[in-house]
């Protein structure tokens, strides 16, 4: 139990090449960190600073592009290290602690998808109630639901991972993921039943629940005026674009780690940088470009700066 073991990069087409444009990489990836914390940033600062903004509907978005901000800070810098390094070392303890805030904040993420589904189908289907039911204190208790039930989760989880002992030194990943599980001389049953629980309750729940809510959405806007649907398809279709996307990740890492299917190395290195390039990086993009009030005050500040 713990020690150290290297990461190697074989979804960047091996070690050898890693390291021959190691530099290159490193800047490349520190650009792309620093551009996913602006980003993300200055759709969270437009919406604290101006008044309009202080909605529902705008508070949840600002958490979840918090949170992808959290998820990149689990991942960037350990990976940033890396590539300045001749040998890619993590202490075992140091993967579960990465390990353990990787699925605790992707979970937050489909909580905070559920929340929006949820206060879109209120601001539609209820809206003569939406100011009862959205309240203040109700809204802090969602937001704090949806950071502490997963961590919950998946503290446990992580500490069997943390006891287990290791057969294994080696994981062909660029962060520790599910893929600790083959270190291990053997997978005990606890952690199998406790990861498949843990899955329903930070991904699967949260996504049916977001699919129930959308379809009553749907539902009500067929019968509904042109207005009422053109207000539908403008705040509800970014949140969808991000669960579809964050979606199929999720589904595309537990393949690979669960089933332990052998995808090729091209799909291996599109997927992974998905996780730490894409999502991160559409979150703002999305809500920035497609929710009208936000692209609004971002124009402004972007003419103001010009």
């Amino acid at each position: 139990m713990g020690g150290n073991f290297s990461v190697r990069y074989v979804v960047l087409d091996g070690h050898v090449e890693v390291q021959k444009y190691r530099y290159l990489y490193f800047m490349i990836f520190l650009i792309v960190y620093i551009f996913i914390i602006c980003s993300n940033s200055t759709i969270v600062y437009l919406i604290w600073k101006h008044p309009n903004l202080h909605e529902p509907m705008y508070i949840f978005i600002a958490a979840l592009l918090m949170n992808s901000v959290l998820l990149s800070t689990d991942i960037y810098p350990k990976l940033l290290m890396d590539f300045l390094s001749e040998k890619q070392i993590i202490s075992y303890q140091a993967c579960i602690v990465q390990y353990f805030m990787f699925y605790a904040l992707g979970g937050s993420e489909f909580y905070l998808l559920s929340v929006m589904a949820y206060d879109r189908y209120v601001s539609i289907c209820k809206p003569l109630q939406y100011s009862t039911i959205m309240r203040k204190k109700k809204i802090i208790v969602l937001l704090a639901l949806a950071w502490i039930l997963p961590e919950c989760q998946l503290v446990g989880l992580a500490t069997m991972s943390a006891n287990q002992e290791l057969c294994s030194f080696t994981l062909k990943v660029i962060y520790c993921n599910n893929s600790i599980y083959k270190l291990f001389c053997a997978t005990p049953r606890a952690i199998s039943v406790f990861g498949v629980w843990a899955l329903c309750h930070n991904a699967v729940v949260p996504v049916i629940f977001i699919l129930f809510t959308y379809a009553n959405i749907l539902l009500i806007c067929y019968r509904s005026s042109g207005e009422v649907r053109r207000k539908a398809a403008q705040t509800c279709l970014p949140h969808l674009l991000v669960l579809i996307n964050y979606f199929c990740l999720f589904t595309y890492d537990v393949i690979t780690a669960r089933v332990e299917y052998d995808f090729p190395k091209a799909a291996r290195l599109i997927m992974s940088l998905q996780f730490i390039l894409y999502n991160p990086l559409l979150n703002p993009l999305i809500y920035g470009l497609k929710m009208k009030e936000i692209y609004k005050h971002l124009k402004r500040l972007l003419c103001q700066e010009t």
